[in-house]
């Protein structure tokens, strides 16, 4: 199947219009400085993007990145911008055509910023293989794909190396194609439709146990939206699986809860995240309002004290007292409380 991609992604793909299915396509509000970014990407670079969202996490000044599958570069040349000629972005990608126009460009968007020198680099590899590129533990402070990991034949090495590789505290942040079941064998063989991103995705709870089982123990998810596959003859042998494109942000943080607990602890978000004053949403959950006391989960509270969101934030509370489940972040409890206070009858009957 890494033929067939390659073969798909190489040569049978020439741009997005070449595409299928809506499958690989971004589909989402832009902000307007992303907009402006991607104004300055070369036609060549921006003509071959099959990316499904919008993988820009906040606060990239100076960071070291990664990007799994990056293709012709779109994604890394917009963060090479975002990062500044302090930071540095890696892409990586199987596909030697992709990698020839990525590598072309890269002077052009070193003039085209401002730069003195480039901050991009681009090596062939597999994503499941990072090892074999020379990458150490600890040396990248967020990994960013864009619809590449649905593509991988081994999507568990590819966790667990992002995981080997981020520093403590380092995120995973990308978006990529969900299924609402497993994904039979026969479909899953269709090089076709594995090429568009849609018979290599995993069932959407598969994917949160992988992530657990690697170290990411609590996926968070940042937004989402269902797919329309937009070719009717591919719709109709798939008409019985709904897809769709979500973007995740997975901490490196051990120790994290399996569920969100409540122990009173809150937030106040100071508004200094740069194109986020006045709000920060932080995942599909939690709508941070600038200046306001935000009450959050023991593990909301540790992914914000323990990153690079700490300084933006003011926090309260510790973890020495529980409350149980934090509300409406996880199963209520299944025992009926109706008759706790009963004194009537003992424990032991």
């Amino acid at each position: 199947m890494k033929d067939a991609v390659k073969e798909y992604y190489g040569k049978v793909l020439q741009g997005t219009k070449d595409l299928k299915t809506d499958a690989c396509c971004t589909d989402t509000e832009i902000p307007g400085f992303i907009k402006q970014g991607l104004c300055r990407i070369h036609a060549e670079v921006a003509g071959r993007y099959y990316g499904c969202g919008l993988v820009m996490p906040e606060l990239l000044q100076g960071m070291r990145i990664l990007d799994l599958g990056c293709g012709a570069g779109r994604d890394c040349f917009l963060l090479s911008q975002l990062v500044g000629e302090e930071g540095y972005v890696l892409g990586v990608d199987m596909t030697d055509e992709q990698l020839a126009v990525a590598n072309r460009h890269i002077d052009y968007h070193t003039k085209q910023f401002g730069f003195s020198r480039p901050n991009v680099e681009f090596r062939k590899g597999y994503i499941e293989q990072l090892n074999e590129l020379g990458l150490a533990d600890n040396s990248f402070d967020i990994i960013i794909s864009n619809c590449v990991i649905n593509l991988s034949p081994d999507k568990e090495a590819v966790l667990r190396e992002a995981y080997r590789i981020l520093k403590p505290g380092g995120e995973l942040y990308f978006s990529d194609v969900y299924s609402d079941r497993r994904i039979s064998k026969e479909l899953a063989a269709d090089p076709v439709l594995f090429g568009e991103c849609l018979s290599g995705a995993l069932y959407w709870n598969d994917f949160h146990n992988l992530a657990k089982q690697v170290g990411f123990l609590d996926p968070r998810l940042v937004e989402d939206r269902p797919l329309t596959i937009g070719n009717d003859e591919l719709a109709k042998r798939i008409d019985y699986i709904h897809f769709f494109s979500a973007t995740y942000r997975l901490f490196k943080l051990p120790g994290l809860e399996p569920h969100c607990e409540d122990y009173g602890q809150a937030v106040i978000y100071k508004g200094t995240i740069p194109h986020y004053e006045r709000q920060l949403q932080f995942d599909k959950q939690n709508l941070i309002q600038a200046g306001t006391t935000f009450p959050v989960s023991g593990n909301t509270f540790r992914m914000l004290s323990e990153t690079r969101f700490a300084a933006h934030f003011e926090f309260f509370g510790a973890d020495d007292t529980h409350y149980g489940i934090f509300k409406g972040k996880g199963a209520a409890i299944p025992f009926d409380k109706r008759a706790s206070n009963d004194k009537s009858g003992g424990a032991c009957c």
